[in-house]
């Protein structure tokens, strides 16, 4: 016997509960599975060009997936030994650069920095700290929160994955077609691709900025001799995903290191402010008007709650679901507000009576 409309959504929302409850109790298991199907979604046009310049599915998917590998071995056998020295190198450096910055700002501020004031000692403590824990932080920013095991698995099983969701990508979103109520089914095409032009807007177009920025101030910061450019280089373009952070942390880290570095070489700490200058540049004016847009609708303050609040959810795994859950929210939310201000409820009895 067929379900009543009642009992189907019931059943819908109480399968959508467990499945909640079981992917935040999975965590990070999912982390692969996740990665993979994310690859699967950002190449799924490049695969589709592919077939219309005339190869098969399983062609295109294969060609995609050599290429990507080959390309992740160069980045990990170029930048992987280069990156991993230059985190060590930055974790062990830091009690120095302290202790440099507590002596520069006690020659210009004796009486704030005199014996027993609360900002000399807050100083000390923390360079005690960094000295005494400065090993077990590297190890923890090189491990990166996974396990040996962890790592092996996510390698493995991210690929195949990817390769997998991407071959059958097309035949997966038909299949999911045939199963949405055929009364609503116009308007869940429509919200669907709202979606999708939000995370081709937003996602897709700002991890290519990312990319970008991201290699742009690695190899500027290491041309003018900063220390540990790559990494400042890295750390701003990645941050670039949340906007105005990246800018603002990349930009105070690099100039701060070039300080230390340079204070006596005016020209090369302009240098570096320079090159975040013609970075802001071509982010503001080039990058992201032409690879992101401006009609995505992702607010920055809703982001930053999304990454926040997901991260704290499911850990990395929530970090990384959070854009698309957030842009897919919006969007949803968006359609809300427009059945509202067309509703009775918002127009009243007489305005929805004229409009009839």
């Amino acid at each position: 016997m067929a379900l009543s409309a009642n009992e189907q959504v019931r059943y819908w929302s109480i399968g959508l509960v467990v499945l909640l409850l079981v992917m935040w109790s999975l965590g990070n298991v999912l982390l692969p599975f996740i990665t993979g199907m994310s690859i699967a979604y950002f190449l799924d046009p490049v695969a589709d060009r592919l077939e219309r310049a005339g190869a098969s599915r399983t062609v295109a998917t294969t060609t995609i997936t050599l290429v990507a590998v080959m390309v992740i071995l160069l980045l990990v056998i170029v930048l992987g030994p280069l990156l991993v020295k230059q985190t060590a190198a930055f974790v062990v450096a830091m009690p120095d650069y302290v202790t440099q910055l507590q002596t520069f700002m006690s020659e210009r501020f004796p009486d704030a920095f005199n014996e027993g004031s609360a900002v000399r000692q807050g100083l000390g403590s923390l360079v005690e700290f960094i000295r005494s824990k400065g090993g077990e932080l590297a190890n923890a920013v090189l491990a990166s929160a996974f396990t040996i095991v962890d790592v092996a698995v996510f390698i493995v099983v991210a690929p195949v994955v990817a390769f997998y969701m991407l071959l059958d990508w097309d035949r997966m979103v038909a299949t999911i077609d045939t199963w949405v109520p055929r009364d609503h089914l116009e308007t869940v095409r429509y919200l669907a691709r709202q979606v999708d032009n939000v995370l081709a807007g937003f996602v897709r177009g700002q991890l290519t900025v990312c990319a970008i920025l991201g290699t742009f101030y690695a190899v500027a910061l290491m041309l003018v001799g900063l220390q540990f450019g790559l990494i400042v280089g890295l750390i701003a373009g990645l941050l670039t995903f949340i906007p105005y952070v990246g800018s603002v942390i990349g930009g105070v880290l690099s100039i701060g290191l070039a300080l230390f570095q340079f204070w006596d070489q005016p020209v090369w700490i302009a240098a570096v402010l320079v090159i975040f200058v013609i970075g802001q540049m071509l982010e503001g004016n080039f990058l992201t008007p032409k690879l992101v847009g401006r009609s995505v609708g992702l607010h920055p303050v809703w982001l930053m709650f999304a990454l926040s609040a997901f991260g704290s959810f499911m850990g990395f795994t929530g970090m990384l679901i959070a854009v698309p859950v957030a842009a897919s929210l919006g969007v949803f939310f968006r359609f809300g507000v427009g059945q509202y201000l067309h509703g009775r409820l918002y127009k009243g009895l007489t305005e929805h009576e004229t409009d009839g």
